[in-house]
């Protein structure tokens, strides 16, 4: 077998094992997996346009808008006017959106130490190094 296709199922167990443990925690908290994304997104980024937040999530505004609707429900994010866009709306996180961000981004953050442990400082910063390097081609 080819580095390649050792790299590709190194990659596809890994996204598979991710997948699943973000899915677990997210069952336990009510929310779908693309609600948390959008917390996620709007915590590290704060206030976004629809089409920026669409843009980063890889759907369209009007599957965004559905998902909205029923957070703005749940008290996790508002919408209010762009301040110089009349066109735009914003999205932003309320203050339990905070919350379940920092909740949530504090299991990343227990996640990646756990999983990165038995990695010296030099290997861990070797990772980054390369998770920036493969990000920036999407």
């Amino acid at each position: 077998m080819t580095t390649e296709h050792k790299l590709n199922h190194a990659m596809i167990e890994f996204y598979e094992k991710l997948s699943s443990w973000e899915h677990a925690i997210v069952r336990d908290k009510g929310y779908s997996l693309t609600q948390v994304h959008i917390v996620e997104i709007l915590g590290a980024n704060g206030a976004m346009r629809m089409k920026e937040l669409a843009d980063k999530l890889g759907v369209t505004t009007g599957t965004l808008t559905v998902q909205v609707d029923k957070m703005v429900q749940a008290g996790l994010i508002l919408r209010r006017p762009h301040a110089s866009d009349r066109r735009s709306i914003l999205v932003e996180p309320t203050a339990q959106g905070l919350r379940l961000y920092a909740e949530h981004d504090a299991l990343h953050l227990q996640l990646t130490q756990d999983i990165t442990v038995g990695l010296s400082a030099e290997e861990r910063q070797c990772l980054l190094s390369l998770f920036e390097r493969i990000n920036s081609e999407f």
